[in-house]
């Protein structure tokens, strides 16, 4: 009988060290996976992380409207740079049935605005309303509030936004007197330069150059860091 006769006939065994070679390549091959795994998730998070906030255009914005927007947002995060780490994405919508230019949602983040309007009036409403999502999640936003309001020649004790008191001044004009609604119109005219619709809202240019120093992340007198 044949060597190789031998070999074909009797029964197939793998040697026990190229047994453990063959599951050794296996477990090699599942590292590897997972290697590659884990690597496409770090890419994510760091395309994600750390980057600028995002603008999410809602269905109901139509091109023209996310156009403007969008050149808004950019010219908005610029002047807030030294802020954008303390906020996160907005989403923006439109509608044709609403009783103010627009208004911010602080629980969805959502601005919505109502349209058609003129490209200037909507860039004012939007920079507006992105300044209340500013005020609303950024903590850091509080430690503005004691100098603006000296700039604007209020007491310190002015309360900011009066609990209950916003939504219905909204119709009866009396939010103009609002330091919070203050705020946001001196962000417009620290984005854009001038306010489009002249409201009644009564702002001074030394609260706006106090808005643009804590925008750009420097301390304030009085504030943190002081």
């Amino acid at each position: 009988m044949s060597l190789a006769r031998s070999l074909a006939g009797a029964p197939r065994t793998r040697p026990e060290g190229a047994k453990l070679g063959a599951e050794g390549r296996r477990w090699h091959s599942i590292g590897a996976l997972l290697l590659l795994l884990v690597g496409a998730a770090l890419a994510g998070c760091a395309a994600t992380d750390g980057g600028p906030p995002h603008l999410i255009v809602g269905e109901s914005v139509d091109s023209s409207l996310q156009t403007l927007a969008e050149e808004t947002w950019a010219q908005f995060v610029t002047t807030f740079q030294g802020r954008a780490d303390c906020f996160g994405d907005v989403r923006l919508e439109a509608t044709g049935s609403l009783d103010s230019r627009a208004v911010y949602d602080p629980q969805t983040a959502t601005v919505t605005v109502r349209v058609p309007a003129t490209a200037a009036l909507l860039q004012g409403a939007l920079v507006h309303e992105w300044a209340h999502h500013i005020e609303f999640q950024c903590d850091e936003q509080q430690a503005l509030r004691p100098a603006f309001l000296a700039a604007q020649g209020l007491p310190p004790d002015t309360p900011w936004r009066p609990a209950g008191v916003a939504e219905a001044a909204v119709n009866s004009g009396a939010w103009a007197d609002i330091p919070s609604e203050q705020y946001a119109e001196a962000a417009v005219v620290l984005v854009l330069g001038r306010r489009p619709l002249l409201t009644r809202a009564h702002v001074t240019g030394e609260a706006v150059g106090v808005l643009e120093l804590w925008a750009s992340g420097q301390d304030l007198p009085g504030g943190e860091g002081e």
